[in-house]
């Protein structure tokens, strides 16, 4: 089996802040994709990812976070962390076969805010729809000036 690669598909610094950073036209190419975030928000509300720009209630998760806790729901985005106005959030989600049709989708994250968590959730996004669009929000809030993200496929 050949090894996975990572491939670049597009990178955001931001110069201004924002509450979406978007990524679109995504090819059907690769077999998973990889979100990847590091900054700050200017308040300590949740993140998430969107398909599609789907804001409908389809998107059901397990959380486990530093404490020991953990919890399950179903909310308009899937959820990514909770961002944090004084210290970097580096959180890495990735969303397994997003091109396929015949099933819904699923993504793995882990995120670790430096100043008080860790977090790993699985979401399920409730639609059979190859994904071509993901948007990074931050939900009630805004990134902050110099966040990055980066989108990768992973081709096998």
């Amino acid at each position: 089996m050949p090894t996975p690669t990572y491939t670049p598909l597009a990178t955001v610094t931001l110069a201004s802040t924002a509450a979406t950073v978007t990524f679109s036209s995504i090819p059907a190419t690769m077999r998973d994709l990889v979100v990847v975030v590091n900054g700050k928000t200017s308040g300590n509300q949740f993140t998430g990812l969107r398909f599609n720009s789907d804001s409908g209630s389809n998107y059901s998760m397990v959380r486990m976070y530093s404490g020991p806790t953990s919890n399950a729901d179903t909310r308009t985005y899937g959820l990514l962390t909770t961002g944090d106005t004084t210290a970097d959030t580096f959180t890495i989600a990735q969303v397994m076969d997003y091109s396929a049709t015949d099933k819904h989708k699923t993504f793995l994250v882990r995120s670790n805010i430096t100043a008080n968590n860790t977090a790993a959730h699985a979401v399920r996004w409730a639609n059979t729809a190859a994904i071509t669009t993901v948007a990074v929000e931050a939900i009630s809030t805004t990134w902050a000036v110099g966040t990055t993200f980066g989108l990768y496929g992973i081709v096998s």
